[in-house]
């Protein structure tokens, strides 16, 4: 029996990139600033809230192989944040995170809060930050799952407000979903 009504049922959580590589908390390659134990324990906070709230909430997770394009380390002689052209697009290169199978790129909240966990930037000759896509056009699972639950509404938080949950954000709304971006767990 599902406890939701019906506009209740509309709506849900997109956690993004909640991962080691983007916290200070971890002193990942790629921390964002104010992300420490306390920002984290907030998020944990929050998604536990929201869940027993009723409400499914899904999480989108950086995952790149070690050779991935937007690693400086894989173009010789770059430093990190350089800016450079590839495939006719603006690259920024970025330190080596959220390698697939590493420590700093597991997610910070228990895996099992999830309804469903949505991995983006696999291809490693492709850039993704939206938790829609995996690379340019290829989609993630996420919108054919929150399309399949008949969800409508998404809030929105996480990590890395100027990229990836911009993006993701971007995307979502492009795809149909009225989406809310949270900036200050305290506000929700």
């Amino acid at each position: 029996m599902n406890a939701r009504n019906d506009k209740q049922s509309e709506w849900a959580v997109v956690v993004v990139d909640v991962q080691g590589d983007f916290t200070t908390l971890k002193k990942g390659s790629l921390a964002v600033a104010g992300t420490d134990e306390a920002y984290v324990n907030k998020d944990i906070k929050t998604v536990k809230a929201l869940k027993a709230k009723g409400l499914p909430i899904y999480a989108t997770q950086d995952w790149h192989p070690k050779d991935h394009l937007s690693f400086y380390t894989n173009h010789p002689g770059k430093k990190p944040f350089s800016v450079i052209k590839l495939h006719g697009k603006t690259q920024v290169l970025w330190p080596p995170h959220c390698i697939q199978g590493t420590e700093n790129a597991k997610l910070l909240v228990d895996r099992s809060l999830f309804t469903l966990v949505a991995q983006k930037g696999m291809m490693k000759d492709c850039d993704s930050y939206s938790g829609f896509y995996i690379g340019d056009s290829k989609k993630t699972v996420l919108d054919g799952a929150l399309k399949k639950a008949g969800i409508k509404n998404l809030i929105m938080f996480g990590i890395a407000t100027d990229y990836c949950v911009k993006s993701t954000a971007i995307d979502g709304a492009k795809l149909g979903y009225h989406v809310t971006v949270v900036e200050d767990l305290g506000s929700v």
